[in-house]
């Protein structure tokens, strides 16, 4: 399928590894001009520098999206290099376990919350009313089934993401017709991210998924496209879950 979106500019968050990386990897092989930000500036030109290999006109820009005047430096400093923003994924993440509810310390609460929520939530208000004002685009907040399927040890970042999903419903409605505002909730994927966990190593999870397997980083691109391209016009304040038939 051809999601036209050769020449379309694409911010990516988290975008230097794990799902943002794969993602992308997938609109560069689309034709897409690609940003990514991390919080590392080194990490940020190496992808971008792999992506401009790849043809396409890419660029780097660190920002800790749990700043708010970091989030306002990357969206002015995005737009401002590229002329526009047609298309936002907010996929920066952080999601550390507490050994209970009571244990968990207020900046560890503070931290979870403000990467998951607090920054895709000011990038969306941003962004968002910077496309209506160009006519459109279509923004990407990825979440997590964590959110639809809340556990003990991982509450602050169920309640964030939870929050996130809730959020995206309402930008729908505040930026759209002419911005279209989706949710992808992933399960659990093999990136690098995951070999600093051990829940990958749980066979009882994966009895629990209908495809008896994580996902890969690669399969998450193709649900990424689709929202951020105009084949999804119809679409938007929707919540896609890939998790393989994970029942959350």
């Amino acid at each position: 399928m051809d999601f036209g979106l050769a020449g379309r500019v694409v911010l990516i968050t988290g975008g230097t590894r794990g799902l943002g990386l794969a993602m992308a990897r997938g609109f560069a092989g689309e034709g897409a001009r690609v940003i990514v930000s991390s919080r590392k500036a080194e990490a940020c030109e190496a992808v971008a520098a792999e992506l401009r290999g790849l043809g396409v006109e890419a660029a780097g820009i660190p920002a800790n999206v749990s700043h708010w005047d970091q989030c306002d430096r990357l969206a002015a400093e995005a737009w401002d290099r590229f002329g526009r923003i047609d298309v936002l994924i907010n996929n920066a993440g952080l999601s550390p376990l507490a050994p209970s509810s009571v244990e968990t310390s207020e900046a560890l609460f503070d931290k979870v919350v403000a990467v998951n929520y607090k920054g895709p939530f000011r990038l969306t208000s941003l962004i968002g009313a910077k496309m209506v004002a160009a006519g459109g685009g279509s923004i990407i907040n990825i979440s997590s089934t964590g959110a639809l399927n809340p556990q003990p040890n991982s509450i602050p970042y169920s309640g964030a993401k939870a929050a996130l999903n809730a959020a995206s419903v309402a930008f729908a409605r505040e930026y759209g017709p002419s911005v279209r505002v989706n949710v992808i909730s992933p399960g659990g994927f093999l990136t690098d991210v995951a070999a600093e966990s051990d829940w990958k190593d749980n066979p009882e999870i994966t009895r629990r998924i209908a495809l008896k397997r994580f996902g890969e980083a690669g399969e998450i691109v193709a649900a990424a496209l689709y929202l951020a391209s105009d084949v999804s016009s119809y679409t938007s304040g929707a919540n896609l879950r890939i998790d393989g038939g994970g029942g959350g």
